[in-house]
């Protein structure tokens, strides 16, 4: 009897455990006939240690648009966020979630463990001052 109900436990906490880890990428699509309205402007927040900033954006809700505000999210390393955007497609409107991609965080085709020159400004990180500025003076 306490073994049946030791293995219907785990059995009940292992299929909460692989809800819970659903993947980001599981979203489901969504098509809007109508266009986004503008962004809105957002006034960014001081950086805070082990966060990333996320902006706000419009979402699609029943039937009409609603602004979900920017927030702090728990940094993964290793990773960047790609905000949340609407892309056109014909006459309708897709909606991309935003989602945590591995690696390239600058987009250039180069691992960022591999990344020499991180702000693309033509010097190679150990000879700038401020790698992550690409306006070098």
């Amino acid at each position: 009897m306490i073994k049946t109900s030791l293995i219907a436990a785990s059995l009940a906490l292992a299929s909460l455990g692989a809800a819970v880890s659903t993947p980001a990428s599981a979203q489901t699509r969504i098509y809007v006939q109508t266009a986004p309205p503008a962004v809105r402007a957002e006034a960014v927040p001081q950086p805070r240690r082990g966060k990333v900033w996320v902006p706000g954006h419009w979402d699609w809700r029943g039937r009409q648009y609603v602004w979900v505000a920017g927030t702090h999210v728990r940094a993964r390393p290793g990773y960047y966020y790609s905000e949340p955007v609407w892309v056109q497609r014909g006459d309708r409107w897709e909606r991309r979630g935003g989602a945590w991609a591995r690696g390239d965080r600058d987009r250039d085709g180069i691992p960022n463990r591999a990344d020499r020159d991180r702000d693309g400004d033509g010097v190679p990180n150990r000879f700038d001052n401020n790698p992550n500025n690409p306006n070098r003076r």
